[in-house]
């Protein structure tokens, strides 16, 4: 029986509840605290460090003395300055526009200076330069970035812009510099224009426009070009030479500079406005508020607890990761007219498709539908859809049409406002239409690839493009099932059993029986092919035969089969990982681990995730074990460590292991997802599932589909410390399964 006193007592409990969880809410809410932006520097993580915004096309950071070598930013070497382009996880293009302020005698080629006090946090950057005593802060909104420098003594002091300084590159990957214009506007304005071209990409031609502010006036304005110093106001640099322009000062110890910096691929115009527009006065402070308000709100669409502190720093920094590529050029798109969204900086769709954008399509929809648009819209205007785009062209293909997958990913589950079927028109080009050339987009090899099912030798990178091609046509299949085209969805969906056709069932290696292998165009078999980690004119790119046999995300039971069945089938498995032919640093092998699972283990799916989430990842300078590769390892951590991960371009998910008692996801519209790991262990010993329930019904297969969770819902699984008979029974889908429905679409 309830009394009064009971009552009040359990009102106050209920409010004090109340009060905690909002107080633990509102705390759990800065995840601008859990991130390191130096995880991953290190190793070869090739990770921005710097200020920037979600998606943000200023990436404003430091650039390293010592050009020429495609590392990015590392904590050894000097400083040569702040620039506002890069690329994350990524080099080999941009580092355009410096800034920079300095102490003493000018000396514009040779600014660099070693470091101290260095920190980072998203949307901030902060280093002192001992060699000039300066402190430099750097925070950025969208199209801008905003320095603050302040003077540890008095002294003459400068404030300097250079256009010519950027990675130059190596080879086929040299950017240029082929000339730009500055100019000294006022005591406190330079503008300038720089013209690039080159780079990772082989890109055309691009030009960079900046309109630089300063807080203060100077005494005095001055330009240069090549290494003479002048008092005119304005430099023209009519090929590759040092230019840049410098206002001048006479500053006190403490005082503090602002400068604020538009950039624009549009015009010079654009450039200014975008600085007074998106940093309106000199509040430094309160534009690195409303950056890490951005961050906070976009990091905060997922909430985990049941880790400790370095757990969960690894998994907001692999979620800030994955949300600064692409870059949003809304509005910034310099070759064509066009109401739709434009999205740059691809590099490339081949590293991301497989779990960068699954992850978007949850924690970041309207961006990852947006993505979409832009591809499409490119594909209108540029011909092509792209699988790498950087500086406003097509360039580099790495395997196949893999956009085909991100639209198929987009459509069954479900994000609207999509023209699909202009983006299915797309998809039919790249599989029909031979490109003038093909590492700049479209399919190579399509001639023999649609002519005898496989992409023939000696065509480079033959055996990858094949499996590849094979899948992204059963995502054209997907699509034109569910917009009612039956022929060419029967038609794809037969094409997407091609990688079979380069698959020699006598081929034995290590006692492993069955790999692909590379054939001429007469059908006979080549020799086979064991470079380890091919690249671009091999038959497999960036990875092995170990690798790409194992590649048919869309018929893992026919390559079960063909492998002699699950017992086989697990054994090639663990020799594929026990033999070290698995390779973590690189994303062709991402869905091995939970290969297991067409074959009936998924112990040994939450044995090999859990190994290499915490031998592979940590909290360290060198904690992503590669590439970054535009937030593709780290979306493969953030995925796994929730415990599942997408079979990219399909509705399924795969259960794998929890790395927290409990993960949130928040869809949007006021849904959510939670996945509840009951008797978890943070070290990993009750790593195994015992049973589940989705939604509260019982769930015996170690999968499930987008649907059963895109209107929110609770994933609970029992965990445990041996192998279970659950999720033993169920295989996820296969192409060649009895009754298998190609038309999967859920509303969103």
């Amino acid at each position: 029986m309830r009394t009064p006193g009971s009552t009040v007592r359990r009102a106050l409990a209920v409010a004090i509840a109340s009060f905690a969880m909002a107080a633990s809410a509102a705390m759990a809410a800065d995840h601008v605290a859990d991130v390191d932006p130096f995880i991953g520097t290190d190793w070869f993580g090739d990770i921005f460090v710097g200020a920037t915004v979600p998606f943000g096309m200023v990436k404003l950071g430091p650039d390293l003395h010592g050009y020429g070598q495609r590392k990015g930013f590392q904590s050894a070497g000097e400083i040569r300055g702040f620039t506002h382009l890069h690329l994350s996880g990524g080099g080999g293009k941009y580092e355009n526009i410096r800034v920079a302020a300095s102490t003493g005698p000018l000396e514009p080629t040779d600014f660099h200076s070693p470091r101290a006090g260095e920190t980072a946090s998203p949307g901030y950057y902060a280093v002192e330069l001992p060699r000039y005593g300066v402190k430099t802060e750097l925070t950025a909104t969208r199209r801008a970035g905003m320095h603050r420098y302040t003077f540890a003594k008095d002294a003459e002091a400068h404030v300097t812009l250079d256009l010519d300084l950027l990675f130059k590159g190596k080879g086929e990957e040299t950017q240029q510099f082929l000339g730009g214009d500055v100019r000294v506007v006022s005591p406190t304005e330079i503008a300038g224009m720089g013209r690039y071209i080159g780079g990772w990409n082989e890109g055309g031609e691009y030009d960079v426009y900046v309109d630089l502010m300063v807080d203060t006036p100077s005494s005095a304005g001055r330009t240069w070009l090549g290494k003479a110093l002048r008092a005119a106001d304005s430099a023209h640099a009519p090929g590759d030479m040092p230019i840049g322009a410098s206002l001048d000062y006479r500053v006190k110890a403490g005082q503090v500079l602002q400068a604020k910096v538009g950039i624009s691929f549009v015009s010079q115009a654009q450039a200014h406005a975008n600085a007074v527009n998106e940093i309106k006065g000199w509040d430094f402070d309160g534009v690195h508020r409303a950056a890490v308000a951005a961050w906070n709100k976009a990091l905060g669409r997922i909430e985990v607890s049941g880790a400790d502190d370095e757990r969960r720093r690894i998994f907001y920094t692999a979620l800030y990761h994955a949300m600064m590529m692409p870059s949003d050029h809304t509005g910034e798109n310099p070759k064509w007219k066009s109401n739709e969204p434009y999205y740059d900086d691809f590099q490339a769709i081949w590293d991301t498709f497989r779990s960068q954008g699954p992850l978007l399509t949850l924690v970041a929809p309207d961006v990852q539908r947006d993505i979409v648009r832009s591809l499409v819209d490119t594909f209108r205007h540029a011909g092509f859809m792209p699988d790498a785009r950087v500086g406003n062209d097509n360039g580099r293909t790495q395997g196949g049409s893999n956009a085909n997958v991100l639209v198929a990913d987009a459509y069954v589950k479900g994000l609207t406002g999509i023209d699909y079927a202009t983006a299915f028109k797309a998809m039919q080009k790249d599989a029909n239409v031979a490109p003038e050339d093909a590492r700049k987009e479209g399919r190579g090899g399509l001639d023999t690839y649609n002519r005898l099912g496989y992409v023939a030798q000696p065509t480079e990178r033959a055996g990858s493009r094949t499996v590849e091609y094979a899948y992204d046509d059963f995502a054209i299949a997907e699509v034109a099932c569910g917009l009612g085209h039956a022929d060419e969805a029967k038609r794809y969906r037969k094409q997407a059993g091609n990688w079979a056709n380069l698959w020699d069932a006598t081929d034995t290696h290590e006692g492993v029986t069955g790999f692909l292998r590379p054939r001429n165009a007469d059908g006979s078999w080549a020799p086979q092919y064991l470079v380890r980690r091919g690249t671009w004119p091999d038959f497999y790119y960036e990875a092995d035969l170990w690798t790409y046999s194992l590649y048919a995300p869309q018929d893992v039971r026919r390559l079960i089969a063909k492998s002699g069945g699950n017992e086989a089938f697990v054994k090639r498995l663990d020799t594929t990982f026990d033999n070290l032919h698995f390779d973590i640093t690189n994303e062709p092998g991402f869905l091995i681990p939970d290969l297991y699972l067409w074959a009936g283990r998924p112990d040994r799916t939450a044995d090999r995730v859990t190994t290499f989430l915490r031998r592979a990842f940590g909290a360290d300078r060198g904690g992503i074990p590669g590439n970054d590769d535009s937030g593709a390892m780290s979306s493969w951590y953030a995925f796994q460590s929730m415990g599942f991960y997408p079979n990219a371009g399909q509705d399924v998910y795969l259960i794998g292991t929890p790395s927290f008692a409990e993960s949130t996801i928040d869809l949007g519209g006021g849904k959510a997802f939670r996945i509840h790991a009951e008797n978890f262990t943070a070290d990993g010993t009750n790593r195994y599932v015992q049973s589940a329930t989705l939604n509260g019904k019982p769930l015996e297969a170690a999968w499930f589909r987008h649907g059963q969770m895109a209107q929110g819902g609770t994933l609970d699984l029992v965990m445990g410390p041996s192998p279970s008979p659950w999720g033993t029974t169920t295989p996820p889908p296969s192409l060649s399964d009895d009754g298998f429905v190609l038309c999967k679409r859920q509303s969103r």
